[in-house]
């Protein structure tokens, strides 16, 4: 299936209480870098924060590769802009800081397999079933990035370990464009009692001065922190303006 079809699919999927999503429990957020739980789910997380269940955000990487031509600002400061901006966005949910947990893997190298990864999967088990997660939100599968991949192995990983529900998050998979082909969204008959056959969208309209507040916290990636590094990374207007929306997707991970 080509990405603008599947786009075109995303956008109609069903509306659905937040209840049908969190299960009524926190939730856990895996979040490859500092600035994807903000874009991807921050609607979700004002959400969940608003009714009473902050979820957990667990960052894999240290976010630190984002400039890396930075003579002012070498990797350590680097993590640290990414981890005080996480901190701020997060504020910007409704989420305190004790909910974020930072794995610090490299940014641009998180690993999808071998013992770092074991370890990455450990440590989420553990956090997910500490808090009783019964979801863990982790980056789709498809998402054009090895770190966002490494993610939703990982999570995947986690919640079979603890027998919580995947629910996946397009990030960079908005950008995909025709040159590549997907897989069809699972028919209706193969789709678990009470979700929708591939996936389903929360309404997060009430959320999204939030949201928006929580993506501009991370000022790094917007260009204006780090400026001795013209090669550096910023987050495109046009990318940023597909996460302008009233709503967010959250796709059943295939099997």
């Amino acid at each position: 299936m080509k990405p603008s079809a599947l786009h075109r699919h995303f956008r109609t999927l069903p509306i659905v209480p937040l209840s049908a999503i969190t299960g009524d429990a926190p939730l856990l957020v895996v979040a490859p870098h500092q600035d994807d739980e903000s874009l991807g789910c921050g609607g979700l997380i004002a959400a969940a924060c608003a009714a009473g269940t902050p979820p957990i955000v667990v960052f894999v990487t240290d976010g630190a590769a984002s400039h890396p031509g930075s003579l002012r600002f070498g990797p350590t400061a680097r993590r640290d802009i990414r981890e005080r901006e996480a901190r701020h966005a997060a504020t910007a949910l409704g989420l305190t800081a004790d909910r974020l947990m930072f794995l610090r893997l490299p940014d641009g190298a998180a690993p999808h397999q071998g013992s770092a990864f074991g370890d990455a999967v450990d440590e989420i088990a553990r956090i997910a079933e500490a808090d009783g997660s019964r979801t863990i939100c982790a980056p789709w599968e498809h998402d054009p990035h090895g770190d966002h991949v490494a993610s939703h192995k990982m999570g995947r990983a986690a919640a079979e370990r603890v027998g919580a529900r995947l629910l996946s998050y397009p990030v960079w998979g908005w950008t995909l464009t025709n040159m590549v082909d997907l897989p069809a969204p699972m028919p209706e008959g193969m789709a678990p009692e009470g979700m929708a056959p591939e996936g389903m969208r929360l309404d997060v309209s009430d959320h999204l001065s939030a949201k928006r507040a929580a993506i501009a916290a991370h000022a790094s990636q917007h260009g204006f922190v780090i400026t001795d590094d013209p090669g550096g990374f910023v987050l495109p207007p046009e990318f940023l303006a597909l996460f302008d929306t009233p709503f967010e997707v959250y796709l059943r991970a295939a099997g």
